[in-house]
């Protein structure tokens, strides 16, 4: 791994921290005056958070959907992400003529607390020092990026959503939105997620993390100081997340037992097989744009995910009195957050007679087939949000004209 990164171009550490500063987006900054009172007895203030919109906001204000990203996204949804030049993450699922129409909805999606693209997170400054906060960021958990969303949405004064929608540690956002907001959410689509975190998700988190931590330049977390940062051991991290996120299927389908531009193995440590060149690619570029305390602090507020536990003990009771439509989603092939976690999140539903439908997704492509081209997941969300625009009363563009209004 070692020989790999020092292959690559390392980025200076300070010029890293300024992109986090300056993700080429919308932010919001709040004031020191109105803190963000966190679920850990702490309140966070000032505090900012950085922003993406697409679409048109409606007089009405009446067709605004938040996307929520998963551990490793942030608000680039849609455009060209400014570190990696790379389409936005989920450009197949939003934007003109997509399943998320921009033609006919207003697409919100911010970058969650805690994150390293703007908004405040640990490689933030910590006013009361002028540092980094490194690790005197205070613990943030699903709910508090939940708040701080809802903030962000009553300073754009929209009262409530058509939609919120978004896959993995995206639709835990989803849940507790439903949960904590049910009010101000028409409709949540919660793709691959579940209502809390098992205990094998929350060990592979802890391998990460210890990969992070055991990294000589993590220096305590506070790398940013000391002008380095922790990429070997980010990077390993990276390559054991990954792994979660695809199928046994779709590894063999793609890689094999193949060999890495050569006939025969080296009898060594290098990358022999493809799938090994593969993983540690995926390493190596992710590091250029995560902070790796920021994904230490992420998974983290995935791992104390508990719908249930915040509700009695009940999950049905997160829900009661709902009048949300929902739309849950699972992948056959998913392992990391199966189809039995996503029915767990129906029957709950279901419980107090909820508006819900379900749809199990026969797909090889693993936890990460949210995020690629899958047609029958394109169908179900554009269906969904035509069905429930219509129960809304939302008009298409070409509609509202030939109305007259």
């Amino acid at each position: 791994m070692s020989d790999v990164l020092s292959n690559h171009t390392q980025q200076d550490p300070a010029l890293r921290l300024a992109q986090m500063q300056n993700p080429e987006s919308e932010v919001v900054h709040f004031a020191k005056e109105t803190p963000l009172e966190l679920d850990s007895g702490d309140s966070l203030a000032p505090f900012s958070i950085a922003y993406q919109t697409y679409g048109t906001l409606n007089a009405q204000k009446s067709n605004a959907v938040l996307v929520c990203h998963a551990l490793t996204g942030d608000q680039h949804v849609a455009n060209t992400h400014p570190v990696t030049g790379k389409a936005g993450w989920w450009d197949t699922m939003v934007g003109p003529g997509r399943p998320v129409d921009t033609d006919r909805y207003f697409v919100i999606c911010s970058n969650v607390l805690g994150g390293c693209m703007g908004s405040t997170g640990p490689s933030s400054l910590n006013p009361e020092t002028g540092r980094a906060y490194g690790l005197d960021f205070p613990i943030i958990t699903i709910r508090d990026m939940v708040r701080a969303q809802a903030r962000l949405l009553d300073h754009l004064e929209i009262p409530d959503l058509f939609c919120v929608m978004g896959g993995s540690m995206g639709g835990m956002q989803v849940l507790e939105w439903a949960a904590s907001y049910r009010d101000r959410v028409f409709a949540a689509i919660p793709i691959a997620t579940a209502a809390r975190h098992s205990s094998q998700n929350i060990a592979f988190h802890e391998v990460g993390r210890q990969a992070v931590m055991a990294d000589p330049d993590w220096r305590g977390g506070g790398y940013l100081e000391h002008d380095t940062s922790p990429r070997k051991g980010l990077a390993v991290a990276r390559m054991a997340a990954h792994i979660t996120y695809l199928s046994d299927e779709a590894l063999h389908r793609k890689f094999g037992r193949n060999l890495q531009d050569r006939e025969r193995v080296t009898f060594g440590f290098d990358a022999d097989f493809q799938v090994e060149s593969y993983l540690r690619h995926q390493g190596y570029t992710f590091v250029e744009r995560f902070d790796a305390n920021s994904y230490i602090y992420m998974t983290r507020s995935m791992d104390y995910f508990d719908l249930a536990a915040d509700h009695g003990g009940k999950l049905a009771n997160a829900f009661q009195g709902t009048e949300t439509r929902f739309c849950v989603v699972s992948f056959t092939s998913d392992w990391l957050f199966p189809t039995e976690d996503n029915r767990e999140i129906v029957q709950a539903l279901n419980a107090v007679a909820a508006n819900v439908s379900f749809v199990e997704i026969e797909s090889d492509k693993g936890h990460d087939a949210f995020l690629l081209d899958e047609p029958e997941l394109f169908e179900t969300i554009s269906g969904f949000l035509s069905a429930a625009a219509r129960r809304r009363g939302l008009r298409r563009p070409d509609e509202a004209k030939e109305a007259g209004m």
